[in-house]
């Protein structure tokens, strides 16, 4: 049997498998075996279908119904079973999303059409012929201080403004990765959006102050973008969900937070000395808050978010939304796929509702 059919076959099950069940740690922490794994397959199983179709074609298609032929499909069959349970899965965020919505703030999520070639045939593929995208403009002095916004081609007016802030650890990231395909989708139908850099490896204060002075530029400009500067809503993955919930808790004019896979925990101190943490400013006129979390995410426990969402419906006046989406994974907003299409869903209905409030 040739060492490449072999090769693919359990590499591709043991990611596969990986995705499943992982092995959860009993504490979070910045990376793992089990996420890189699992990662690309548990959002994108049809992509691993490909893969392994391509992998085993030549082997399946030669001595057909010999012993080693029937050896071969067996072993084809296991990492092939394990991507379509996979792909089955990934249709579970949808009702668990949609009845968080309901419970909390109320708001009805529309199921839109989903774009079915993209998703199996250029996943990795954001860009949409309705947006303009405004590369690298810089919100303050450092080198690092820029942001990409995506605007509609048709001039809009008094349009919302979202702000996306990365992910990585406070150490690591770029505004090039993470929830592109939300970006480019709520800028398609009417939204100015951004996706910021900001200062890495340095006091929580210096990034925290990034991303203020990010909401300030788009405040700023939001004349010459056709936005509106009182309708902003924040939002960020892991880390970036930290910086997002923290503005969000000591702005009083954020429209409404998002927290995808968020970390709120501490992250060294704040410009007063204090453990820098959302958790420190979480007071009963918070904005309203989408925080949406992987049941397998092996980065950031679903526990700990659970934990903040907990903080904020106690103590917050305003709806807090917590859904915990079924057998997903850290960095579920990277590129398009069933489960972010529902993800996004809820997400365009909630910061739709929290600018109109």
């Amino acid at each position: 049997m040739p060492i490449g059919f072999l090769t693919s076959v359990v590499l591709l099950g043991l990611c596969a498998f990986a995705a499943l069940r992982p092995p959860m740690p009993k504490h979070s922490s910045p990376s793992n075996l089990w996420f890189w794994l699992a990662f690309l397959l548990n959002e994108q199983p049809f992509l691993g279908l490909a893969l392994l179709a391509v992998s085993v074609a030549p082997t399946l298609t030669t001595s057909v119904g010999t012993p080693v032929w029937w050896l071969a499909a067996a072993l084809t069959a296991v990492p092939a079973c394990a991507l379509a349970a996979l792909a089955v899965r990934t249709r579970s965020a949808r009702g668990v999303l949609q009845a968080a919505l309901a419970a909390g703030p109320g708001i009805p999520m529309p199921r839109t059409r989903l774009p079915l070639l993209r998703t199996l045939l250029l996943p990795l593929v954001s860009w949409r012929p309705g947006v303009r995208l405004l590369r690298d403009r810089r919100y303050g002095d450092a080198r690092t201080q820029r942001l990409d916004v995506y605007v509609p081609r048709g001039r809009p007016d008094g349009a919302p403004i979202l702000l996306y802030l990365h992910g990585g650890g406070f150490v690591t990231g770029s505004k090039l990765f993470g929830a592109r395909p939300l970006l480019y989708r709520l800028a398609g139908h009417g939204w100015v959006c951004a996706s910021a850099n900001y200062r890495l490896r340095t006091a929580y204060s210096d990034s925290l102050a990034d991303a203020e002075q990010a909401i300030a530029w788009l405040r700023d400009h939001a004349g010459e973008l056709g936005a509106d500067p009182s309708r902003v809503v924040v939002a960020g993955g892991s880390a970036g969900a930290h910086l997002a919930a923290t503005v969000a808790l000591t702005d009083d004019s954020i429209a409404g937070a998002i927290g995808l896979y968020g970390y709120y925990g501490e992250a060294g101190a704040d410009a007063s000395g204090a453990p820098a943490t959302p958790h420190t400013h979480v007071h009963a006129g918070a904005p309203p808050f989408l925080i949406l979390h992987g049941s397998l995410d092996t980065l950031v426990l679903v526990q700990d978010a659970r934990r903040f969402a907990d903080e904020l419906a106690r103590t917050s006046t305003a709806p807090v939304t917590f859904a915990e989406l079924p057998g997903t994974q850290h960095n579920f907003d990277f590129f398009t796929s069933l489960r972010f299409h529902a993800v996004a869903d809820a997400i365009e209905s909630f910061a739709a509702w929290a600018t109109r409030r």
